[in-house]
């Protein structure tokens, strides 16, 4: 596995690096923003870490570039910045994770093997979903909304499948959470439910007909006609 760090901390950088080069993952570290965007073209990488502040260019704006070009390759962002709101506007442009230093390394490599595993779809699921006017193809992650094709990132995609897989049935943010990213982080609770805006926003938004629905305390499903809880 390549990574490519972002950080402009010399010694955390060199930390990291240390700590990847254990796990017999390679990581080359850069402590800025312009060259940062000259290596990730130059050279392929199977998932991106970045800082929010550091020299040249924004950290947040490197995720949002990188993501206009690539819609697949994980990014997390590695920052001190954890207000709800910093969270928000790193998935905004694009960002699959959010992890607030100081942080455990062990933590930082677990979220970085969910990443590099949360697109898999096992080869015994059915390949086809289809709820209403929505069509679901795993294989190919293609999602149409009346025939419409949607863009949705590899996470959505995947919070998209969990649902799909329970054909109706309420899935708790805990096994949301299990799921998506592999690991029981209680902080991830608030993410869930960034990313459901985000994906009821693609899905949902332009159309009548709402198929993402809430079981209030609980979790969420998908479904043509919503229930009463």
């Amino acid at each position: 596995m390549k990574i490519v760090l972002l950080e402009d901390d010399y010694t955390l950088s060199n930390e990291i690096k240390k700590f990847f080069d254990s796990k017999s993952i390679f990581c080359n570290c850069i402590d800025d923003g312009l060259l940062f965007m000259d290596l990730f073209h130059s050279a392929g990488f199977d998932l991106v870490i970045l800082d929010v502040n550091v020299p040249g260019i924004n950290g947040i704006e490197i995720c949002r570039k990188i993501r206009a070009e690539n819609k697949t390759i994980p990014i997390i962002m590695l920052t001190a910045m954890g207000m709800l709101e910093d969270k928000l506007v790193a998935f905004e442009n694009g960002a699959n994770d959010y992890v607030i230093k100081p942080f455990h390394f062990e933590e930082l490599l677990a979220r970085v093997y969910s990443l590099t595993r949360s697109t898999e779809v096992n080869e015994d699921d059915q390949e086809f979903y289809k709820i209403a006017d929505l069509e679901i193809y795993t294989k190919n992650s293609k999602v149409l909304r009346g025939g419409q094709e949607i863009s949705l990132t590899p996470k959505e995609f995947k919070l998209l499948f969990i649902l799909a897989k329970e054909k109706g049935d309420c899935v708790s943010k805990n096994d949301i959470a299990s799921k998506l990213w592999d690991y029981h982080i209680e902080t991830n609770q608030n993410t869930i439910e960034v990313y459901v805006n985000f994906l009821r926003k693609k899905i949902d938004k332009d159309f009548e007909k709402k198929l993402i629905h809430t079981k209030v305390g609980y979790g969420y499903y998908l479904k043509e006609n919503e229930i009463k809880n």
